[in-house]
């Protein structure tokens, strides 16, 4: 129960975190780690162009990610308990990833007699759980009844290093932090040095759930999106990027690009889990987010987000913009920077969060 409460104030707290004090671009950075090789992702003027480019973009993106080794089948899922509810129930849920661990998870169906309905993959945050978005330990990532009475499948599993799976990496209860950064550093290296990384290996756990979704029968699997904040931001755009199969997504948060992340001197502003080799010398985050078009990607995030550098969001827009006109559908794309505002999930962000689902996974997309 201890552990419980202290981990719910402290996502509140992280919630409340004051906004970054704004810093010009590369003021007090190094001489030598200025003028960074980085490539750059330069977009063609046809969309026929960017179709070729489009799968070497892609190929880049899921080489940079390791071995990802094959993943089980759905069928090994285990439902372990329900939670019913009014017009909706709750299944706790128990996957083994097929290489390192147990993976438990919630997912949310409403029984409102709809034979398939619209799903929604939902990811939490650096710190936080499966719990505090499905209303067991609620925070601002409480989103799970939200959903579910809108229509929507909701699923959402505990990240590496989080919730239920603390203290179960590779020094077991050595490492059972509330911030689970020890953990997280010992999976960062464990999986280096098996031509992995931790970030490929996270998304990968993802897609094991997304696997155990589609095959539900309660589940239209055209009509999938992912949503989430901070941590749960990046994988949501990142597993759209190497799977199809997610038409729609919304990130709270982390709408980052890296260079102008070390130009604010804010590397230190995300945890190490999400950093790939040889990402940089292609492209920026910009050629990951870009896999996405045509499909729905909406950003929320706030101007004094320390991970969100205002200058890179600029770019991502703008980039991501041109991208989506070309496959003429502007309408896809909309990045909306809310000003005077830091690391927060708001009841605004939310309303335009299930605004843009029920536009794309149930209405017409216009």
């Amino acid at each position: 129960m201890r552990l419980a409460l202290l981990s719910v104030l402290f996502a509140a707290a992280f919630a409340q975190t004051p906004p970054a004090p704004l810093q010009a671009p590369w003021e007090g950075v190094p001489e030598g780690f200025r003028g960074l090789p980085a490539g750059r992702l330069i977009l063609p003027a046809k969309r026929s162009e960017w179709k070729k480019q489009r799968a070497e973009v892609k190929r880049l993106v899921i080489a940079s990610l390791g071995e990802l080794p094959p993943r089980p089948s759905p069928s090994k899922v285990r439902v372990v308990h329900i939670d019913r509810r009014d017009g909706w129930r709750i299944e706790k849920f128990v996957f083994h990833n097929g290489v390192d661990s147990d993976v438990p998870g919630y997912i949310a169906i409403p029984e409102d007699g709809v034979a398939r309905h619209p799903a929604i993959l939902t990811m939490h945050g650096h710190s936080s759980s499966k719990e505090n978005m499905f209303g067991y330990q609620p925070t601002s990532q409480d989103v799970a009844e939200l959903l579910a009475r809108r229509g929507y499948v909701v699923i959402g599993i505990d990240n590496y290093f989080n919730g239920e799976r603390k203290g179960l990496g590779p020094a077991g209860s050595l490492e059972r932090m509330e911030r689970g950064s020890d953990q997280e550093m010992s999976l960062f290296k464990l999986n280096l040095w098996l031509g992995r990384t931790l970030w490929g290996m996270m998304l990968r756990d993802e897609q094991i759930a997304l696997d155990y979704l589609v095959s539900r029968p309660e589940v239209d699997p055209a009509r999938i999106g992912a949503q989430g904040m901070s941590m749960g931001s990046t994988r949501a755009w990142w597993l759209a990027a190497i799977d199809d199969r997610i038409r729609a997504v919304v990130g709270v948060a982390c709408f980052t690009r890296y260079e102008d992340l070390i130009a604010i001197r804010e590397l230190r502003a995300h945890g190490i889990y999400y950093f790939v080799p040889g990402l940089l010398k292609h492209f920026d985050s910009e050629g990951v987010m870009a896999l996405l078009a045509p499909r729905p990607f909406l950003a929320l995030t706030g101007d004094r987000d320390a991970g969100s550098p205002p200058e890179g969001m600029k770019k991502l827009d703008d980039i991501l913009t041109r991208l989506y006109q070309l496959h003429g559908a502007p309408e896809r794309f909309r990045s909306i920077v809310y000003p005077e505002t830091g690391h927060v999930y708001t009841d605004d962000m939310k309303q335009r969060m299930t605004a843009w689902f029920d536009r794309f996974l149930k209405g017409d997309g216009r």
